[in-house]
């Protein structure tokens, strides 16, 4: 046993002697976890990205033994500036070294690690430091992925992605990828990262799941789970088939079939239909009936909750002001004889939407002081535009939560917000925001909530990192196009606080 020690000890002072690495690791002030996605930068803007688990293997040639200045930058991360204004810190690398660098969180949300995507812990596998994923470097050839859909099927957590990226060429997958992952009790814990199993070919690479016919990608949305007449769970989704530049041209439903691992259609139906299964969905009972209620964020489009009601368009109703078989080139205001808007659940006509109520106001049909579907800025009272996003009922704060993103905030699809209600569909209290990322887009986030932990006090979600609809002429290596999980803590007196409606002032 003593023999074993000393040749370990003895390999590990060998390893620490020759490694040429320089290791620099970033926390987070705050909790002491390493940060994702900080940028360290030398004079001569040389760039480093720190991996998932804040680390940077540094070894460049010219640049070891000597002072090397570092500037440090990170979405809703800062560093203390100096006397000239610079953000940064200079550190003498050497061969086998190590410092750690703090930097102070401004965002509310923590950015735990990346979920897809190739060197995940690239620079803690090049360090030899431990790993908590299986596969920390590349995982069945997926180097980007966008935006994520979950459910929990079969006892596991069944994941799906719109367009991916693969190594061999540019044009990887667009009809997509799935994995499945184990839920938190027992395995991995979600503060430290998800085990991602892939569907794959005889090869071991990731493969398209939904390959629908006709032109363009495939892309999923409204992922549910349901039981079947034979109790088994049944897992649906609405497809879009996309025409260039964004042009959905067909519409359907499909099922996962757990015998092919592939998604089978069921039904097709006009792209223009006004209703279908979008968003993310989440499952409410009123009463003697439970409902599919499907957030885009706002949660404005339901269906009862059984499989033949999920197949049936006739079935879904929209919590709207617009009068049934309105359609999108034509919408007609719903109206009580007093002029106040006719709200309620219909079927045969849209939802609301920010869009649409901008086409209602240029046309006349609406006023402004009337909109119904806009979010509040808590600490300026201004209007937030909210494009995508989930809806879950949260038992820490008794309220459905909503995290969504802002359309045109400082950053075009980067700023993330938290909102909650008491009651469905709405109405909704003024907004937190909790995530900014510097022109730099973060969409379509998620909300987990099989990750919640500690009674729902603190809740993880991610979103789809990238240059895209930003004016950002430097995308970020590895991170781009990519999945980011973010944890949120709800107890946080900086932010939500207190009473269910206690928030910043």
């Amino acid at each position: 046993m003593l023999l074993l020690l000393a040749v370990w000890c003895s390999e590990s002072a060998v390893f620490a002697a020759e490694s040429r690495f320089f290791a620099i690791r970033v926390i987070d002030a705050e909790t002491g976890r390493g940060v994702p996605l900080v940028e360290l930068e030398t004079v001569n803007l040389v760039k480093f990205v720190t991996d998932s688990a804040g680390y940077v293997a540094f070894d460049e040639p010219g640049l070891m033994n000597h002072d090397v200045y570092f500037s440090i930058r990170s979405h809703g991360y800062s560093f203390p500036p100096d006397g000239f204004g610079y953000r940064g810190k200079k550190l003498h690398p050497t061969a086998g070294g190590e410092t750690t660098l703090e930097v102070q969180r401004t965002n509310f949300a923590e950015r735990l690690y990346r979920v897809t995507g190739g060197g995940i812990y690239r620079d803690s596998v090049l360090l030899k430091k431990p790993v908590p994923i299986s596969q920390p470097v590349l995982n069945v050839g997926v180097l980007g992925s966008d935006s994520v859909l979950t459910a929990v099927f079969n006892g596991q957590i069944f994941w799906a992605w719109g367009d991916t990226q693969l190594p061999g060429y540019p044009l990887g997958l667009f009809q997509t990828p799935a994995a499945v992952s184990e839920l938190p009790k027992g395995s991995l814990s979600p503060e430290a990262g998800v085990n991602l199993n892939y569907i794959v070919d005889p090869q071991g690479q990731a493969v398209n799941t939904a390959e629908m016919p006709g032109d363009g990608p495939t892309w999923l949305s409204g992922l549910t789970v349901l039981p079947g007449h034979d109790g088994k769970e049944r897992l649906f989704a609405g497809y879009a088939k996309i025409k260039p530049p964004l042009t959905v041209h067909e519409r359907g439903i499909v099922e996962f079939s757990t015998v092919s691992s592939r998604f089978e259609k069921r039904s097709s139906f006009p792209a223009e239909s006004p209703l279908y299964p979008d968003g993310h969905p989440f499952l409410v009972k009123e009463g003697e009936r439970t409902f599919i209620y499907f957030a885009r964020p706002f949660p404005d489009v339901r269906v009862p909750a059984n499989d033949e009601s999920y197949l049936d368009l006739s079935q879904y109703e929209a919590w709207s002001y617009l009068k049934p078989g309105s359609t999108r080139e034509s919408p007609i205001v719903d109206r009580m004889p007093d002029g106040r808007l006719n709200v309620g659940w219909k079927r045969h006509t849209l939802p609301r939407d920010w869009q649409l109520e901008e086409q209602l106001i240029q046309s006349g049909q609406l006023r402004r002081e009337e909109l119904i579907c806009t979010l509040i800025d808590r600490i300026t009272g201004k209007p937030v535009i909210a494009h995508a996003g989930s809806v879950n009922w949260n038992e820490f704060r008794h309220r459905y939560v909503m995290i969504t993103c802002e359309v045109n905030g400082s950053s075009p699809l980067g700023e993330i917000w938290y909102s909650e209600t008491a009651t469905l569909p709405g109405p909704w209290m003024p907004a937190v925001k909790i995530v900014t990322h510097d022109n730099y887009s973060f969409y379509n986030p998620k909300h987990h909530p099989f990750f919640d932990q500690a009674g729902g006090r603190y809740i993880f979600f991610e979103g789809t990192y990238t240059q895209t609809f930003a004016n950002n002429p430097v995308p970020t290596p590895r991170y781009d196009y990519n999945q980011i999980m973010y944890r949120l803590d709800l107890a946080n007196p900086k932010a939500i606080f207190g009473s269910p409606l206690g928030y910043l002032r």
